[in-house]
């Protein structure tokens, strides 16, 4: 039986989980900073050109670590 989530395992960091960041590769490397918080090799270039931000601080914008928006 195959998981639906097979399919995206290689476009996502954490397929199946709660993060929209992109798989690291060597054409695609974890090298750049976050934009909010600037924890350094945190995002990728296919992150940085989608305008994300690392998962923690997603994750407190969103509610969901239990930080609340800051």
């Amino acid at each position: 039986m195959t998981d639906h989530f097979d399919d995206f395992s290689p476009r996502f960091a954490n397929p199946g989980e709660n993060s929209a960041l992109r798989a690291a590769s060597r054409r695609n490397p974890r090298n750049l900073p976050c934009p909010t918080c600037h924890a350094p090799n945190v995002l990728t270039p296919a992150d940085h050109a989608l305008g994300y931000q690392c998962d923690s601080c997603a994750d407190r914008a969103e509610g969901i670590s239990g930080y609340g928006e800051y």
